[in-house]
């Protein structure tokens, strides 16, 4: 006897308090990768392949609870690939239909999150790039090696 997944959703109770709509939703979104994601692995093949070493998913500054997806310590740049839903691409986000109150929410954090992190890091002399995940990954290649040879230059 075959079962689909909506019955198993059904079938499986949520954990206290969950943020998730359905134990279906919750699998869905408890998949979803925080780093690694194709769009990174993309931009930071192509960085490596033009002898650009970094840092992958570190903090730029140890005082600070975020990290980067790629950090080049020595030319304080540190590089973002944001994805359109999560953080809220002007573009491509569409906003949920399921539990529409605490997803919004959860951008709007993501964004206000990302600002801060952005003037953090301006602040200690950083440089921050961020690209969206469906730029053009040569593109967002290239305007990373270029700050990054201007950076060591200047220094």
């Amino acid at each position: 006897m075959s079962v689909s997944s909506s019955e198993v959703a059904k079938a499986e109770p949520l954990p206290e308090g969950s943020w998730a709509s359905s134990a279906a939703r919750r699998r869905n979104m408890q998949a979803i990768r925080s780093r690694d994601t194709t769009p990174e692995r993309k931009i930071r093949q192509l960085v490596h392949a033009q002898g650009a070493r970094y840092r992958v998913s570190t903090r730029p500054l140890p005082e600070l609870r975020r990290t980067a997806d790629m950090v080049f310590r020595s030319a304080k740049i540190a590089v973002f690939i944001d994805g359109c839903y999560w953080h809220g691409c002007a573009e491509h986000y569409v906003p949920p239909k399921t539990n529409p109150g605490y997803w919004s929410d959860k951008v709007a954090r993501n964004i206000a999150r990302d600002r801060d992190t952005d003037q953090k890091l301006k602040t200690a002399g950083w440089l921050v790039l961020r690209f969206w995940e469906h730029e053009e990954s040569d593109a967002c290649a290239d305007k990373i090696l270029a700050e990054v040879r201007n950076r060591r230059r200047i220094s």
